[in-house]
């Protein structure tokens, strides 16, 4: 919810970022964004559908400007938009997500696929994961049991088998960055941990730790996906209730971190164990006490990055969509049943026709 992520690729018989860049979303709107919750009102939620639909075709016109490449040499542009809600499990399972496509398609005059997720869940899915079908393209291996790992709000996995029969699974962990944000946001003014340094400076509470892995979620097997309507602040909350020893802001970052970090490594031991490669894509990255703590929890495993095979670890997600969008129009289904545990291959995302 920091910024807007825009890629601008080629899609042949391989796929080329010929640029990306990141547009920030100003404060104010990002403060609004990570206060919306279930309650938001009609009218609240449609003023940001419409703003945000604003904002992702000036984002589309400002790389086409810095690329040098015209509106009319543009297929057409896969928008995810910024998820507000999303309840798989829930009765009545759905998914919001706001950029209003008719305001990107009309500003831009460039068609636009949008509202990837939903077609899923109505096929019985979890409408999440949907970056495997990509991952499985562009960075499976018959020689190597591998790993991609996106640490965005959410941590995701997918696991991507050496053997070309077998299927490819795909599951959110639980937290990626989410929590560690949003935490740091509280307590200082810092949108968010730089390094990890704050949670560096604190030490982790095994209690409050034991707490946090002991959520449902974490021993539920694949298909599964999570996001902020399970892991926030509340529920950071409720697991402090009652803690027995003293325990500072830097100690609860810090019990954050082990918690992205140890629920991460339990899902590979647990559901993919004998995969050797792990490739991290996402801005957890750019969180070094993150990464050398995967890396220490996974020795026998080499970790590397996204980058060494062709796409900066940032544009990863980007790109995926760009892909999907290129899915719907060659009229190809979007999801992996064995991912998202729908009950049927389906078209995602909806044509917008510019």
């Amino acid at each position: 919810m920091d910024a807007i992520d825009a890629a601008l690729v080629n899609i042949d018989d391989d796929v080329e970022v010929i640029a990306y860049e990141q547009f920030p979303i100003e404060p104010d709107l990002q403060t609004t964004l990570r206060a919306v919750n279930s309650d938001i009102s009609i009218s609240d939620a449609s003023e940001l559908d419409y703003k945000l639909g604003e904002m992702f075709a000036n984002a589309v016109h400002q790389i086409l400007k810095s690329s040098h490449v015209s509106e009319g040499e543009v297929v057409a542009i896969g928008n995810h938009g910024q998820t507000i809600l999303h309840l798989p499990n829930s009765k009545y399972p759905r998914t919001i997500q706001l950029g209003d496509p008719n305001i990107i398609a009309l500003r831009t005059g460039i068609t636009t696929v949008s509202d990837f997720r939903r077609a899923d869940m109505a096929a019985g899915g979890q409408g999440a994961p949907l970056a495997p079908i990509f991952h499985n393209w562009k960075f499976r291996s018959v020689d190597v049991e591998r790993i991609v790992l996106n640490l965005g709000g959410m941590a995701n996995i997918t696991v991507l088998p050496a053997d070309p029969d077998a299927n490819i699974t795909g599951f959110d962990s639980g937290p990626g960055n989410a929590l560690l944000d949003a935490w740091i946001q509280k307590h200082k003014a810092s949108e968010y941990d730089d390094d990890g340094e704050w949670a560096l400076s604190g030490t982790a509470n095994h209690q409050l730790l034991e707490r946090f892995l002991a959520d449902d979620y974490f021993i539920l097997a694949p298909p599964k996906s999570t996001g902020k309507d399970d892991f926030n602040l509340d529920w950071v909350e409720k697991n402090l209730t009652d803690i027995e020893t003293e325990i500072t802001p830097q100690d609860v970052q810090a019990s954050l971190l082990k918690l992205t970090i140890t629920s991460i490594a339990n899902a590979i031991e647990n559901f993919a164990p004998s995969t050797t490669e792990v490739l991290v894509c996402g801005g957890g990255i750019h969180n070094k006490a993150l990464l050398n703590g995967l890396k220490e929890q996974n020795h026998n495993r080499t970790i590397t990055t996204t980058e060494d095979y062709g796409i900066h670890p940032d544009a990863v997600e980007a790109v995926t969509f760009a892909w999907l969008a290129h899915l719907r129009l060659t009229g190809e289904p979007g999801n992996i049943l064995s991912v998202t545990g729908a009950n049927k291959a389906v078209l995602l995302g909806g044509i917008y026709q510019a």
